[in-house]
């Protein structure tokens, strides 16, 4: 019961992050905002994780996984995602970044010929086709391609990093790796930031709360949970929480945002939901 409701407050938290990235960008340079996120995130994860007794010694799986998820988690899926989403709907933008499980199935079955059934791979195509059926609808009413192309390569991003670390959380010390992806995170965004950044910043009580909500929930506490989640009960069964983000995202936006929820992205996120689940069940049944 604790893995549950843990998963389904991390799917809940997750997905809002891209309601409030989408305020951010609005009214501030998306790279150095995010570096800053990171930097203030990492320094209060580091300082939980003294105060708790843990240590810089971490072991060799731990560093690996602090480094790859510092760069393709922290700088490029994010990062690219915060530049996207200047110009595309984070209920869109929320959608393409839940497609991850998907895009983990399918590498995983393809490049490392990691067994599959049937109802795995129906849920591969099933999720496929409601990706596309969503892009197809959205493209006609004009979404900036360059925006979607970004999410897109942010999604493989992240699924790379899930591919090459599968344990990071044996070994203690989980919130100090938090906090020290945090800082790697911060430290590659900088100079990106100082060079493609628009520096003008609209300072708002909005901003300020979507940029301390975005510190705190998904920088460290989602990501808490997400470790603490894949330690209890391993990262299959962990995953398939996010057959619930297409969902949560695309509510969470038209609520806050007021997006509008068209009749293709109601049936194209349900048939996403479906494919994701299908695809867990069916890794996890394997394993």
């Amino acid at each position: 019961m604790r893995a549950i409701l843990a998963g389904l407050a991390f799917a809940l938290i997750w997905s809002s992050a891209f309601t409030s990235a989408r305020i951010i960008v609005a009214d501030a340079p998306p790279i150095l905002s995010l570096s800053l996120r990171f930097l203030i995130s990492g320094l209060i994860g580091i300082a939980i994780a003294r105060m708790l007794g843990q240590t810089w010694r971490l072991t060799a799986v731990q560093w690996k996984a602090t480094i790859v998820f510092g760069v393709c988690q922290n700088a490029l899926y994010l990062g690219l995602n915060f530049v996207a989403m200047q110009s595309i709907e984070a209920s869109l933008a929320s959608i393409i970044a839940s497609t991850m499980p998907l895009a983990v199935g399918l590498a995983g079955w393809i490049l490392f010929r990691e067994r599959l059934s049937w109802t795995g791979i129906l849920g591969l195509l099933a999720g496929s086709f409601g990706v596309a059926l969503i892009m197809s609808a959205r493209m006609q009413q004009g979404a900036d391609l360059y925006g979607i192309a970004l999410c897109f390569v942010a999604v493989a991003s992240l699924t790379v990093a899930t591919l090459m670390v599968r344990d990071a959380s044996s070994g203690g010390n989980l919130m100090m790796i938090i906090g020290l992806q945090m800082l790697v995170g911060s430290v590659l965004l900088v100079v990106p930031g100082l060079l493609l950044d628009h520096k003008v910043v609209a300072w708002s009580p909005k901003l300020i709360m979507a940029f301390s909500y975005t510190v705190l929930m998904p920088g460290l506490v989602a990501t808490f949970i997400w470790f603490w989640l894949v330690g209890r009960i391993g990262a299959v069964k962990a995953a398939t929480f996010h057959f619930l983000n297409p969902f949560f995202g695309v509510a969470i936006a038209a609520v806050f945002l007021g997006e509008s929820l068209r009749v293709w992205d109601v049936v194209g996120v349900v048939v996403i939901m479906l494919g994701i689940l299908a695809v867990q069940m069916a890794r996890q049944t394997l394993r």
